[in-house]
């Protein structure tokens, strides 16, 4: 069975990877715009977005998972910051704070002409970070731009107090949720191929 992840995230490809799941990446061309004021929303429009962008590029049946990831907190979405002075900016907001990581997913079965979307939140508790400290992060961060202005993975890990819900949520896709989803269309793991 075809299996093909919509995402360019080297994350959501490192755990697909974990799983040993055989997949194909093909990304989305398409704008990626939501009105929606919910975080919840936000993420499922844009994962939406995504999926139907992919399934016009391919010809044959295959069940296509995409996936969209942002920060929330104090009413306010947090995308992938676009210079360092917003990453800067991001980061000494959420100094001290409780944060949410909003993730998206939508699975878009070929086989059956089936959808689900679905989003998964989880609680990130930051530390109290000085300026001082959060110059030098951005300043030697490789991965800055890559999400919301923290890479957690990375050199952010040491700002990090606690996580609350599911760790790999806030690295784009949670296993066991994806799990559950695939199963609600009638698959089990063993009907994918592994690499």
């Amino acid at each position: 069975m075809k299996l093909v992840l919509a995402s360019r995230s080297k994350q959501r490809q490192d755990i697909f990877d974990m799983l040993g799941l055989k997949y194909e990446i093909i990304v989305s061309d398409e704008e990626e715009i939501s009105n929606a004021k919910d975080p919840g929303e936000y993420v499922k429009d844009l994962s939406i977005i995504k999926a139907n962008s992919v399934a016009k590029k391919i010809k044959e049946k295959a069940v296509i998972i995409s996936a969209d990831t942002i920060i929330y907190m104090d009413e306010k979405i947090y995308e992938k910051p676009k210079t360092k002075e917003e990453a800067f900016n991001n980061l000494i907001e959420m100094s001290g704070k409780k944060t949410q990581a909003y993730t998206g997913v939508t699975i878009k079965d070929l086989y059956q002409d089936k959808e689900i979307t679905y989003y998964d939140v989880c609680d990130i508790y930051i530390n109290k970070v000085s300026e001082e400290d959060v110059k030098w992060y951005v300043n030697n961060e490789e991965n800055l731009l890559k999400m919301c202005g923290y890479a957690i993975w990375g050199k952010a890990s040491i700002f990090l107090n606690k996580i609350d819900g599911d760790y790999y949520t806030l690295f784009g896709i949670s296993p066991s949720k994806l799990y559950d989803k695939l199963k609600e269309l009638g698959y089990a793991i063993s009907d994918f191929d592994l690499r």
